[in-house]
């Protein structure tokens, strides 16, 4: 029985030194450690541990350390982990900085972390100085003074301006920058033809503007890649202004036409209201006559004298209305 206890002992404690190695290699990094020293990198285990209790990975540390040392770059150990404490990205900050000591171009480990920190992907920017990028545009739309729509396509070829990453403008101001350069060149011109002709006429405009001013490129060309003619808009406007002139003016001689419906009215109204007031009158003429032979003033003779006066009058009246509608009638026999 002992014996079977002093085995149970033993595995126990074997189990406990096994988990104490497991626990030890982990916390503290002696690979890493080995690693760091055979690459002439000068660390301590105590400043690794260092780096557990103040929960930083240390081969994210250590390991772009080792490439620094070995590419010839001085880079503090502190500088480093307290631009991974802040958020940024050591090994892609050490890339470039080995990119950019291997291209000949002037880049400090602070300048390579303000700019990581800042947004912006320091390796692939000096990756652009030296590989220049070739920038598109969208079409653009510009009208020449006689009317006639161009549509332009160009390609800015730029590389990154180290020194004005922090705070540069990006590639969406310098594709807004080039279309206004299209629009004004275009614009200027007395024709399409003049543009058409000479499309570098935009390059060297759009160079003379300066548009890299404030960005974090440097225009080194740009190239017109396509122009196109598209609307004659100067015809189109014309017809526009035309069509709704025509309106205008229509609804002007409508408006006349309305007055003088209205005042053919007023007129008719007038015209039946004065035969209303002659029938009125011509009522009054039985009764004034009456009166008058009442009264002696108008005699029998005189009386008899004015009917025969209106008679004669019916007559011709009726004699004239028949000799104007025979009229046609004969004009139409002679003609036949």
């Amino acid at each position: 029985m002992y014996r079977g206890t002093g085995i149970i002992g033993i595995a126990g404690v074997i189990v406990a030194i096994i988990a104490l190695i497991i626990v030890f290699i982990n916390f503290f990094p002696i690979g890493l450690w080995i690693s760091a020293v055979a690459s002439g990198v000068n660390v301590s285990i105590p400043t690794l541990i260092g780096m557990r209790f103040r929960r930083i990975n240390p081969s994210r540390v250590v390991l772009p350390l080792i490439k620094a040392t070995k590419a010839g770059l001085k880079v503090d150990m502190n500088a480093m982990e307290a631009h991974l404490l802040a958020g940024g990205n050591v090994d892609r900050v050490i890339n470039a900085l080995i990119a950019a000591q291997s291209a000949d171009i002037p880049l400090t480990f602070d300048d390579a972390t303000a700019i990581d920190l800042a947004g912006r992907d320091v390796l692939q920017a000096v990756q652009m100085s030296v590989n220049p990028k070739v920038i598109e545009t969208p079409v653009v739309a510009a009208i020449a003074k006689d009317g006639i729509e161009l549509r332009a396509k160009a390609r800015v070829t730029v590389r990154a301006n180290i020194s004005r990453l922090v705070g540069g403008a990006g590639e969406e101001t310098i594709i807004a920058r080039v279309g206004e350069g299209i629009v004004t060149t275009v614009g200027s011109a007395e024709t399409h033809k003049e543009v058409l002709e000479n499309p570098d006429l935009i390059s060297r405009t759009v160079l003379a503007k300066g548009l890299d001013a404030g960005t974090a490129f440097e225009i080194l060309s740009i190239d017109i890649a396509d122009v196109d003619v598209g609307r004659n808009v100067g015809a189109q406007l014309q017809m526009d202004q035309a069509e709704a002139d025509r309106r205008i003016a229509q609804a002007k001689a409508e408006e006349r036409r309305a007055m003088a419906v209205a005042h053919e009215q007023e007129m008719k109204a007038s015209v039946q209201e004065m035969r209303a007031k002659v029938v009125e009158a011509e009522a009054e003429v039985p009764r004034a006559m009456a009166a008058a032979l009442k009264e002696g003033k108008l005699g029998v003779m005189d009386y008899y004298q004015m009917q025969n006066v209106i008679s004669d009058t019916k007559m011709r009246e009726s004699i004239a209305d028949a000799g104007s509608a025979s009229a046609p009638a004969e004009g139409e026999q002679t003609r036949k």
